[in-house]
């Protein structure tokens, strides 16, 4: 019998040492905004997945009969509108709940196609170095030097007003930021050890990128992911908002606000609730994002 198999406090630490996953619930459980941000996200994603069942009503059907009408808790409201109408008679809630699905769909292109683009940018830029290096950073400083709503709406402009065109648009601006960010963290793991025992070894330059050096990468990118959801949100909203993104009657959230904006005066809730939908889920991405950060980072662990 080995001195460790003897030893009972030796069986105890081992069996009672918590793993990572378990540290990371717990440092992310101590967040509360954090957690409320994540109950938050799963609420929408549940709606969004739900909408054709949880909506009343389809969010294009008009009704004739019910322009403006109010909330229910409102004078002249009726239960079959909880939320009343727009001014055209579509039933606000279920466009709402429909809304919840285009946005979650913007937000998760979005980031998937910045988050390729930009990490293979910036694994490029960190292997290669030199001219290369150069070429693609400086090409970044250009897109930053731009207000990035301003230069969406320039793209859409020249690609044409729609929803993928919006899509794309806000992808290329926020591209930078995860060209950068993987960059930098490439630039950190190739100085490690294990990167040049991995290339002693014969591993090609691919999967020195890929293999070795982007899964000790992913936790800024995952973070900076997280955040970026709510900007490609909020992004896609505005393009919406100018008539740049969805069209109608697609019931995009940054439209709703568009078509609803004559009638803030004398319909409030065409155009309240639409911009509660959007503070709702841009807030609960940045709580969800900032607790995941601060699980992730050990400087910043008590």
């Amino acid at each position: 019998m080995s001195r460790a198999e003897a030893d009972p406090a030796a069986i105890a630490a081992t069996t009672t040492a918590p793993g990572p996953l378990r540290l990371f619930a717990v440092a992310f459980a101590e967040n509360r905004g954090a957690v409320l941000g994540l109950g938050i996200m799963v609420l929408l994603l549940v709606v969004a997945l739900l909408a054709g069942v949880v909506a009343p009503h389809s969010p294009i059907e008009q009704f004739r009969d019910h322009f403006l009408t109010p909330p229910v808790w409102q004078a002249g409201g009726t239960d079959r509108f909880p939320l009343g109408t727009d001014d055209v008679g579509r039933d606000l809630l279920s466009r709402l709940i429909y809304g919840a699905r285009l946005s979650l769909l913007i937000g998760l292109s979005v980031v998937v196609l910045s988050l390729t683009t930009g990490s293979t940018l910036g694994l490029v830029a960190a292997f290669a170095g030199g001219g290369v290096d150069i070429a693609i950073m400086r090409l970044m400083d250009i897109v930053l030097v731009f207000p990035s709503l301003l230069l969406a709406i320039v793209i859409v402009a020249i690609l044409g007003p729609s929803l993928f065109n919006a899509m794309l648009a806000v992808a290329i601006v926020t591209l930078p930021n995860y060209t950068r960010l993987a960059r930098a963290s490439a630039l950190a793991e190739l100085a490690r050890d294990y990167v040049t025992a991995t290339r002693a070894a014969g591993a090609g330059p691919l999967r020195l990128m890929f293999a070795t050096v982007l899964p000790n990468c992913l936790a800024p990118l995952i973070v900076q992911a997280t955040l970026g959801f709510s900007s490609a949100i909020l992004d896609a909203a505005a393009l919406g908002f100018l008539g740049l993104g969805a069209q109608p009657p697609t019931p995009e959230w940054g439209t709703m606000l568009a078509g609803a904006l004559q009638f803030y005066q004398r319909a409030w809730w065409v155009l309240t609730f639409p911009g509660l939908a959007i503070l709702l889920t841009v807030l609960a991405f940045n709580l969800f994002g900032d607790g995941l950060r601060d699980a992730l980072d050990p400087k910043l662990k008590r």
